[in-house]
């Protein structure tokens, strides 16, 4: 058994087609079969069920994919270390941002982090922190700049940079915005507009909702902050939006009950040795400062 065969098991499994798994690692789709075929041989059980076009993974395969991503997250973390020992800030880089962190925090620390190691090739992905999140669960990014989970898996290591506070808005025109005050009830009776319910953003706006025993009156669903907010300035609804994201065209309420803020930051896996750029990456990252912008 070597790297190669597991590396085509694993593209196969997550991919569940071979053409597609040929394609992720610049192979034929014959190359990836006879790998699959070395490897089926070698442990003398059947991996996939092959059924019309249907892929789908045999007992055997259910118990081996764990183990195969194990063993190849160890061989790359085996890599990283010995690289790191030459102290030299090279190679690539693997990370993910949201795409709020992308626009409105990252831009000037990637300027300085590309300025300071420039021998670092970036694989920067923009990613809803949820699919980031998953990505550096499952070993594929190094480094993921999100909303941080509310309830992380034990396996993730988060580090808080920045704290974003939510303000509650509405349109100029809208019914709620000549208010000196607004309770949170009141709020129930109106269209929110608010990220899907899988994001972290929305499981913070529901808990604070469901401890006043109260349910969201949400019309509208986008995981885009900058799109709520186009939304709530012509006047579809009221949102929960950072910030800095407030303008002239919108009114901020002054809303009772305790306010909402999130955390924006850093994860990566506990078990990962990061290497050289990653380690650089986040020291920057520490030394930006904590007050919301």
């Amino acid at each position: 058994m070597d790297t190669h065969t597991l590396q085509a098991f694993v593209a196969v499994a997550e991919s569940s087609s071979f053409s597609r798994a040929a394609s992720q690692l610049f192979l034929t789709q014959s190359a990836i079969s006879k790998r699959i075929a070395q490897l089926e041989e070698q442990l003398d059980s059947k991996l996939f069920d092959r059924i019309g076009r249907q892929i789908n993974l045999t007992e055997a395969g259910k118990a081996l994919l764990p183990r195969a991503n194990q063993i190849l997250l160890q061989l790359d973390d085996a890599k990283r270390a010995i690289s790191n020992l030459s102290g030299e800030v090279t190679g690539t880089l693997s990370l993910a941002a949201s795409h709020h962190i992308s626009l409105h925090r990252l831009p000037p620390v990637l300027r300085a982090f590309n300025q300071h190691y420039p021998k670092v090739k970036l694989d920067l992905r923009f990613e809803e922190s949820e699919v980031a999140y998953e990505g550096v669960l499952k070993g594929d990014l190094e480094l993921a700049l999100i909303t941080l989970a509310p309830s992380p898996d034990k396996n993730i290591e988060s580090e808080t940079v920045w704290k974003d506070r939510l303000c509650y808005m509405v349109a100029r025109t809208h019914p709620l915005a000549a208010r000196e005050r607004v309770s949170l009830a009141e709020l129930t009776d109106y269209h929110a507009i608010l990220p899907d319910q899988n994001t972290f953003t929305r499981q913070l706006v529901q808990a604070l909702f469901a401890r006043h025993r109260l349910n969201l009156n949400v019309s509208m669903s986008t995981n885009y902050l900058d799109t709520i907010r186009m939304m709530v300035s012509i006047g579809l609804g009221w949102s929960l939006l950072p910030a800095n994201l407030i303008g002239n065209d919108l009114q901020v309420l002054q809303v009772e009950e305790e306010s909402v803020e999130r955390e924006l930051g850093i994860i990566y896996h506990r078990d990962r040795t990061l290497s050289n750029a990653a380690r650089h990456l986040v020291e920057m990252l520490r030394q930006q400062s904590e007050a919301p912008v």
